[in-house]
């Protein structure tokens, strides 16, 4: 899965926000704010990954438990998927 092309991710302040730029601004209307794991995701998914990578990842670079790591991975894929920015 991959984000689709349109949406950019930048650093406003302290604040990690999405943005749609382009074509993609005519269907998406708005921001979207993300903590600093949800930044993470967010990059590795401009490249394209699978969700099992994505947990993978989380276990190399964040201490947290495979149990834990699924269920983010899991709750933020969703998110996007439910905004329609994953191809």
């Amino acid at each position: 899965m991959k984000i689709k092309k349109g949406f950019m991710l930048r650093k406003v302040g302290e604040q990690n926000v999405v943005v749609a730029v382009g074509a993609a601004s005519r269907n998406f209307n708005g921001i979207i704010r993300l903590n600093d794991s949800g930044r993470y995701l967010w990059e590795k998914l401009q490249g394209g990954v699978t969700q099992q990578a994505l947990v993978q990842s989380m276990l190399e670079d964040y201490d947290v438990d495979e149990s834990t790591a699924s269920a983010a991975v899991a709750a933020f894929i969703k998110k996007l998927e439910g905004a329609g920015l994953l191809e």
